[in-house]
Order: structure tokens, then sequence, then C-alpha cells
């Protein structure tokens, strides 16, 4: 019943988000799609669905493309990921969630989605140096995750399907940091599986609960993010159309594929582009948020 509940108000959330997403698009003539971030969205989340991970990858590209603005990439990224990430969610819960508590994936999603409430207007109204400096530390974190994941250094995890009550609270709390860490292009997947394996849960039964919270967490951070109109929606609609389509080949069509060189491949590139960040921050001047905002939206 618990599990029935969840696939409806995640729908339910997906369908309102998407409404949201398309009239923007439509009322800020925004509505036609680039092609190279529908190729983008489409490679990432394929390889996302199949363990890879996509916001580090996609930020990377995008900085190394200098597709948007610094301060409008994670927002951008973050707008355009929410429906794939919802079909993630989905594809988890049918397949994993009857084995996970409920319980424990409602708290870590309430939590993040408190935690994105709190994150967008922080990431809106933070210098420009601040976020590149937080983006890039954050990419340069994803980078040591992968190189642990190939190098068989992530926790093993147990066989645990919900946590005792003292890791079950962590875990609550950090989905909060996690939830305003999203507006910064910060994903949750990594950090969150390899926390629940360390306190011996089934790392497979992480992903319906990190699927979940980033989903709802990012249909509420992203609506509002959609409202300030200070994101490209030409790319985001693209991140979105390729997204979806690749999510149900990777689940249901290849499931597995060996990902060890593509993964040394993605560490690399993600290293450069949070060191490239790091520089930027470094050099670049403080502004006035408004100065920011126009010239990030004049181009």
């Amino acid at each position: 019943m618990m599990l029935t509940l969840l696939l409806a108000t995640l729908a339910l959330a997906a369908v309102a988000y998407g409404f949201a997403l398309a009239r923007a698009a439509v009322i800020s003539r925004q509505y036609l799609p680039r092609f190279e971030p529908i190729l983008l969205g489409a490679v990432t989340n394929f390889f996302d669905t199949l363990g890879i991970g996509s916001f580090a990858p996609t930020m990377a590209w995008m900085r190394f493309r200098q597709m948007v603005p610094d301060r409008m990439m994670p927002l951008t990224m973050l707008a355009g990921y929410i429906l794939p990430s919802v079909a993630q969610a989905l594809i988890f819960l049918v397949l994993l969630g009857v084995r996970v508590d409920p319980w424990l994936i409602i708290a870590c999603s309430v939590s993040m989605v408190i935690g994105g409430i709190l994150g967008v207007p922080i990431a809106l109204r933070l210098p420009i140096r601040v976020v590149q400096t937080i983006v890039g530390i954050a990419l340069l974190v994803a980078a040591v995750f992968y190189a642990l994941s190939n190098l068989d250094l992530m926790p093993a995890g147990g066989t645990a399907t919900t946590l005792a009550q003292p890791y079950f609270l962590i875990a609550v709390a950090a989905h909060l940091l996690f939830g305003i860490l999203m507006s910064f292009g910060v994903g949750n997947y990594a950090p969150t599986l390899a926390m629940l394996s360390l306190f011996g849960m089934d790392p497979r039964l992480a992903f319906p609960i990190m699927a979940c919270a980033a989903s709802f967490a990012g249909c509420t951070s992203a609506t509002r993010v959609i409202r300030e109109r200070r994101i490209d929606l030409r790319i985001a609609v693209g991140l979105t159309l390729g997204a979806i389509p690749a999510v149900l080949i990777a689940a249901f069509v290849v499931r597995d594929l060996p990902l060890t060189m593509l993964r040394w491949l993605v560490t690399s590139v993600v290293t450069y582009a949070g060191v490239s960040l790091l520089i930027a921050a470094a050099r670049r001047p403080d502004e006035s948020i408004d100065d920011r905002i126009e010239r990030a939206v004049t181009g």
C-alpha cells in the first residue's frame, strides 16, 4: 500500500513539473531545444542508469563547451534532469521498492525536499566565485568517488533493508544537506550509496532511496528555478528529451555493460572541469548580483 502511494505521488509530481517546464518554455519562447543538449542528456543518463552518474559528467561537458554561464549551469542541469530522475525512481521502486523500508524512503525524501527548498535561493544569491568554488570542489569529490569505485574501495555493504535508529537519523540529516547541494549540481547518488552501504544496507536497495529522494526534491526545487527564469530553458528541455528514452533503454534493454574504462575517462574529464572552475573562481573579481544576472540573461 505504501509503495503504491509513493508511486502515485511521484507520478503526480512528475506531471505537475512537466507541465510547469513546458509552460515556461512556451511563454519564454525557448521551446525549440538544441541538438547538443539532447545528445548530452541521452549519453549521460544512459550511463547514469547503469551506475556511472549524470550530474558530474554533464557539468564537466557544459563547462568544457561553455554552453551556459557558470552561475546558470547547475540550475539549468537540475531543471533538465528531473523528469529522467523520476523515470529512474519509478523503475527502481517497481523493481526493488518492495524490499526497502518505506519509512526510510519517505523520511529521506522529505528531508531532501526541505534541503532543496533551502538550496535554490542560496544558489541564486551567492557570489559567482563561491558558486564556482562549490561546484569545482563537488566535481573533484565526484572524481574521487569514481576512482574509489574503479579500485573496488567503495563500501561493500551488507544485507539490511532498513537502518537502526541512530543510522536512520544520520541518513535523514544527510539528505537535508544533499538537498541543499543539489542546487549546485551536486548529485546525491554516490554519497547516498556510500553512506547506506557503510551503514550495512544492501547497496542495491540504496537505488530506490536515492532516486526517489532526488526526484521529489528535484520537482520542488526545479519548479522554483523555472519561475525565477534564470536558466536556459532550451538546454533544459533538450536534456529532458534526450534523457528519458535513454533511461528506459538502459533499464530495460541494455541492463549491463563493462564500464571500468568509461569511469576512468569520466574521472579525468570531471577532474579537469573541477580544477578549471576553481581556477576561474580564484581569478574572478566580485560583482553585484544584478550585474551578474543581467550579463547571464543577455549573454
